[in-house]
């Protein structure tokens, strides 16, 4: 069988001059291979391809058979490493967290040490004296292990 370790050691050979990173490596008890990546810039195709022809070549099919797919990480997919969540600092997030709370806030810094993000949550407030609630930013810290999904908020407007 394939280790995952020896796949994310010629992947991280691979992308080592480049902007890219692994979001994630899973490897079956079939052999089947498969690599997910992102970048601040964007992953595209010849750089999958180009990625994938590496891996083919360190990896020798005659003395185990195997199946490969490299490609990125699906915008709307959930977050899985901190490097997803610098990427999109400034953009509307949809968070599901553990608790049961699901709203879209916007993302406005990330502590990858500390494993925690800031998002800005608009509420409507009730300010005193006025007779109509307001909308009003609030910032929120919220710990990456504490949500079940954060994930790219799509707008169709």
């Amino acid at each position: 069988m394939i280790e995952k370790q020896q796949i994310e050691a010629l992947v991280n050979e691979a992308i080592e001059n480049t902007d890219a990173y692994i979001v994630d490596i899973a490897v079956s008890a079939d052999n089947d291979i498969v690599v997910e990546l992102d970048s601040p810039t964007g992953v595209d195709l010849d750089f999958c391809t180009g990625l994938s022809r590496r891996l083919n070549e360190a990896l020798d099919r005659d003395v185990e058979d195997y199946s490969l797919e490299v490609g990125t990480a699906s915008l709307s997919a959930p977050f899985k490493v901190a490097r997803q969540y610098e990427k999109h600092i400034g953009d509307n997030v949809d968070i599901l967290t553990k608790d049961g709370r699901k709203f879209t806030a916007l993302l406005t810094a990330v502590d990858s040490a500390a494993g925690t993000f800031t998002v800005e949550v608009t509420r409507k407030v009730r300010l005193e004296g006025e007779k109509r609630p307001r909308l009003v930013a609030e910032p929120e810290t919220l710990a990456m292990d504490a949500c079940r999904s954060v994930a790219y908020h799509f707008d169709f407007k």
